[in-house]
């Protein structure tokens, strides 16, 4: 999809060298793809201990007797 950005040329040169990437292409895509990537991690640690309905421990479910 083609579209036009006016986007900071020291930017994209510092992304192009960060990156290693060889087209001002491959420096947004890869941009982008680490920030759709970070926000995911984001949503899952925001997530870390909270499961609702799950009510096994982890000596349940390794078969031992619980020492409550």
């Amino acid at each position: 999809m083609k579209t036009t950005l006016d986007l900071p040329p020291e930017l994209i040169d510092e992304a192009m060298r960060a990156g290693n990437c060889g087209t001002k292409t491959a420096a947004i895509v890869l941009a982008l793809q680490q920030f759709v990537r970070l926000q995911k991690l984001s949503r899952l640690r925001a997530m870390r201990g909270s499961m609702p309905g799950f009510s096994l421990d982890l000596d349940t479910l390794r078969g031992r007797a619980c020492k409550a």
